[in-house]
């Protein structure tokens, strides 16, 4: 099963090669955002959106609501899990 996290661009690091500086739950990290990005919506106009990233890459833009939705989910998988460790 392969999972993606929300997170929310920050800023670009490089434009030539589509990598952006995402924040996912306080994490920052580089991650390619050739797929959230055409010609309607390019690269300079990402900062600030959210997206589902898997392995590194920017997968799909999310909105704010959406992506906050799926965190609360993960992060109420995460607390089911820690009791399932008890």
């Amino acid at each position: 099963m392969c999972l993606g996290i929300p997170g929310q661009i920050t800023e670009l690091v490089d434009l030539e090669f589509l990598v952006a500086k995402v924040d996912i739950g306080g994490v920052k990290r580089d991650v390619i955002i050739t797929c959230v990005v055409d010609d309607e919506h390019p690269a300079e106009s990402c900062v600030g959106d959210w997206v589902l990233v898997h392995a590194g890459f920017a997968m799909s833009r999310l909105d704010e609501e959406e992506a906050a939705r799926t965190l609360a989910l993960l992060a109420e998988l995460g607390d089911m899990q820690a009791e399932i460790d008890l």
